[in-house]
Order: C-alpha cells, then sequence, then structure tokens
C-alpha cells in the first residue's frame, strides 16, 4: 500500500512539471520570445460560404452638391446730365455702351430717367409730369445746353438694348426733386405748377425761414412731409413700374434736402402732433437758424425728436412708395440709394439699417429707440451704398474708406432680405489733388473686391467716369475678373 502511494506521489510531481513547462512556453510564444520556433505554412482559406438569400446592395446615396456660390452682382450708375449728350438722340449709342458694359463684367446698369439735374422731369411715359427737352452737362469744360429732339422712349430703348447685352436694367428716380437751378436758367416743375410750387421745402437760414425756391440752392426739393408731395410721387412711380420689361426701381434722393429742411407750417403742424405738444420757439427749440451740419451745442429741447419724426416721414413714404410699386407689379425690385456715412446721415432724415440695429445703443446721442424702429433696410429688395471714400481710401474698417463703408453697412442692415451693393464714386475723388493716373487706376481695379466681398456686390458710380478716362474700363473690368 505504501509502495501504491509513492508510486501516485511520483506521477503527480511528474504532471505539475510538465503544466509548468507548458505555462512558460505559451508565456514566452504570446511576447514574440520563442524565436527559435519555426513557422508552419499557414492552411489554404476554405471558400467563403455562399449566403443562401443575398441582400440586394443598397446604392451608396450620391453625394450633395455644395451650396452654390452666388456670383456677385455688379451694378453701374448712367447719370442723367453727364450722359445725355451721348444718349438723349442715339438709340445706336445706347446699343454700343450696353454692349461694352456687359463686356466689362457688370451684372446691372442703372439709368437715370428723372435726373436732378433736369428738375424733376422724367425720361419716361408718363401723363403726369414733362419729358425732359433739355440737361446741362460739362463738355471740353464748359456747362453747356443739351437739347433732345427725339421722341422715342428714351428707358424703353436702354431697357431693350441693355437684355439683349444680357444686362438687368433700372431706374434711377430722383425722388423729392422737383426744380434746377444754373447758369442755363430755371428748369422744373417747382417753376411751373403752382399748386406744387406752394410745397416748396422751407428752408431754416440764418436769415429766416424761406421757401427753397427763394435761397441759393441748385436742386430744389419738395416737401417730403406733404400728403400732396407725397401721392404725386407715388404717381410717377406707378406709371414707372408699369413698364413690363424693367428690373427694378432705384429711388435717389429719398430723403429731406438737408438739415434745414423742412420747416414748414405744415410739417410743423405735423411734428408737433407726433411729439404731442406745441413747440414754444418754433424754429430755435428745434435747430439754430442756419444750422446745417452735425448736433447743435448745446443741444435744442427737441432736435433729437426732430431727428426721430423726419426717419419716420421718409420710412413712412417708402413703406407706401413699395406698396405702390409691387401693386402695379409685384416681380419690379423696389430699392434705393443712400450715402454710406450712417453716423453723419441722420441729418438727410433717413435711417437706412435694419429696425433690428440698436442704433439708440451705439449713437445715444442723436438716436432714440423709436429711430431704430423707422429703419428702412427691410423694405428694400436692393440697396445701394455710396461708399464715397478718397481713391487712397480703398481699404479700411471705418467709415470713409470703400471697404470700411461697406463692411460696417453689412453690419446695419442686419442680414435684410434684400441685395446690399456697395462701391465708390470713381471720377470725384481725388480729394487732396495728387491722384495720378496709375493711382487711379489701382483704386478702381482694387476697389471692386473690396467693396464687394463686404456685401453682396459692387456699385460704381458713373459710367461717365469710364468715358472720361478709357483706362478706367480695363481698370474694373480687371477688378470683376477678381470676384468669385
Amino acid at each position: 500500500m505504501k509502495k501504491l502511494i509513492s508510486l501516485m506521489l511520483v506521477l503527480f510531481m511528474v504532471c505539475a512539471c510538465d503544466d509548468n513547462k507548458l505555462d512558460i512556453e505559451a508565456e514566452f510564444d504570446k511576447n514574440g520570445w520563442n524565436e527559435q520556433e519555426t513557422p508552419q505554412e499557414p492552411e489554404h482559406p476554405a471558400d467563403p460560404e455562399q449566403p443562401v438569400d443575398p441582400e440586394q446592395p443598397v446604392d451608396p446615396e450620391p453625394p450633395v452638391d455644395p451650396e452654390p456660390v452666388k456670383a456677385k452682382r455688379c451694378f453701374i450708375w448712367i447719370e442723367g446730365n453727364a450722359n445725355f449728350r451721348d444718349y438723349g438722340d442715339s438709340r445706336e449709342n445706347i446699343a454700343r455702351d450696353m454692349e461694352k458694359i456687359a463686356d466689362c463684367g457688370f451684372t446691372d446698369v442703372v439709368v437715370d430717367v428723372r435726373p436732378a439735374g433736369a428738375g424733376g422731369d422724367v425720361l419716361f411715359q408718363t401723363d403726369k409730369c414733362s419729358q425732359v427737352q433739355y440737361m446741362g452737362a460739362y463738355i471740353d469744360g464748359v456747362y453747356t445746353r443739351v437739347e433732345r429732339s427725339s421722341s422715342w422712349d428714351y428707358l424703353q430703348a436702354f431697357i431693350e438694348e441693355g437684355h439683349k447685352a444680357g444686362l438687368n436694367v433700372y431706374a434711377g428716380f430722383n425722388t423729392f426733386c422737383g426744380g434746377h437751378v444754373s447758369g442755363l436758367g430755371k428748369n422744373g416743375v417747382i417753376f411751373r405748377d403752382s399748386n406744387l410750387a406752394q410745397h416748396a421745402t422751407v428752408m431754416n437760414t440764418a436769415e429766416g425761414l424761406k421757401s427753397i425756391v427763394d435761397v441759393w440752392a441748385d436742386e430744389k426739393f419738395f416737401n417730403p412731409v406733404h400728403p400732396d408731395v407725397q401721392n404725386y410721387v407715388i404717381g410717377l412711380l406707378k406709371d414707372l413700374a408699369a413698364y413690363d420689361d424693367l428690373d427694378g426701381i432705384i429711388l435717389d434722393r429719398a430723403r429731406f434736402h438737408g438739415f434745414m429742411s423742412d420747416f414748414s407750417d405744415y410739417t410743423r403742424g405735423e411734428f408737433e402732433k407726433y411729439i404731442g405738444k406745441s413747440v414754444t420757439n418754433w424754429p430755435a427749440d428745434v435747430l439754430p437758424a442756419g444750422h446745417e451740419h452735425f448736433l447743435p451745442e448745446p443741444m435744442t429741447p427737441h432736435v433729437k425728436e426732430w431727428i426721430e419724426f423726419r426717419c419716420k416721414v421718409i420710412h413712412d413714404f417708402m413703406t407706401d412708395a413699395r406698396e405702390a410699386v409691387k401693386s402695379v407689379n409685384p416681380d419690379i425690385d423696389f430699392g434705393a440709394y443712400v450715402g454710406g456715412w450712417y453716423e453723419q446721415y441722420y441729418d438727410k432724415g433717413v435711417n437706412w439699417a435694419s429696425p433690428d440695429y440698436m442704433a439708440s445703443f451705439y449713437f445715444p446721442s442723436w438716436a432714440t429707440k423709436k429711430y431704430e424702429s423707422y429703419g428702412i433696410a427691410d423694405l428694400l429688395d436692393v440697396q445701394i451704398i455710396g461708399a464715397y471714400a478718397s481713391y487712397n481710401g480703398v481699404y479700411g474698417s471705418s467709415e470713409w474708406t470703400m471697404q470700411g463703408f461697406c463692411r460696417l453697412a453689412k453690419q446695419k442692415t442686419k442680414g435684410a432680405p434684400g441685395l446690399l451693393i456697395g462701391g465708390p464714386d470713381v471720377g470725384n475723388w481725388n480729394w487732396d489733388g495728387n491722384a495720378t493716373v496709375e493711382a487711379e487706376l489701382t483704386a478702381v481695379t482694387n476697389s471692386v473686391k473690396a467693396c464687394a466681398d463686404e456685401c453682396d456686390g459692387y456699385f460704381l458710380f458713373d459710367l461717365c467716369h469710364l468715358k472720361l478716362e478709357p483706362r478706367k474700363w480695363d481698370a474694373v473690368k480687371k477688378g470683376i475678373s477678381q470676384l468669385n
């Protein structure tokens, strides 16, 4: 029995030793230490089993194309007086230049059909106003009378020839102009129609309250506050909107003449209704006599309310004008031109920002909370910003640089649904008198991308400056070619 037990103990020890050896070898293999071992040829893989009922493969979804980048729109303005001698009696010249404008890369033209220099007479079909018979223009440095003898439809010619060239055609409309005075004489409806003449804007001059007809000002404005004036203007706009193929209307000078207007009895009554009380010292409690620009010092009791009231007048007019235009043609664009200098534009009675822009926060010295609600940006399908800086002020982040004007305008309009288009006057920009032709050409080229990248497109004022310096054609074409 003892022998049997001893034999069993020996066998147990042998087995235990073998188990330990296997554990050590396995550990060697796991860690790659057993390098002497010769690897065995792998077996050939077996054929995969065929599925009994394979699923139909699903076609991968096609990749989603990225949102196409919208091409930047490029507008050029055709001012009435400066270009009248080329187009007044020559449809051929219109066709020639529309093709040239399109070849340059512009997409849109704005043709002035109620020129300020014609005193509010028109170059489109209406029975509410006279057709332009003449305008003044500088020819070889001399201000010259340019007659029109033709009777064909000036605006219609631009529409047809512009569309042939692939351009959109907008009508520029000087809104509250009623007359014009120059060395060539007096011109315009304000000098012909006594009913309208009584609504000429009243100026708060240093010599007292006077009709603008009786003071020196080449442009004679109507009073924007008076309903007879507004109705007259809206009637003209409805006739303009009746042009079937017209792409849009851009209001210019849809504003007060300046800070000194309007101080008529009618406007006083409407202002006092607005503030709910009488003005004790009119107009001194609103604005000192002869005060043209910036806030008065010291501040008058009612100047901030006055700024607010005038902006409401223009806002309400723009609302009515848009509704009237769309009632005739719902597809036509309704737009406006404004100066980019927002920090000073309150003296024109226009808040061109979005109602969502907190003007009273940024400019508490003159803007009230009510002022904010009279922003017009949301009423416009196209808003053109005059980024009128000097030729050497293309780049920058502040006002009085082209890029800065456009960047700040985009911020102030707060994503309004319409297009925001900005750009320079490429002729009246040599403020220091030192511009060389080369410097101007470079500025023209650089201005395109500097402005268009900050908003929805580019605007150039005016066609005549390209004609006066033909090298500017290539300069702006080069700039447009650099846009996305």
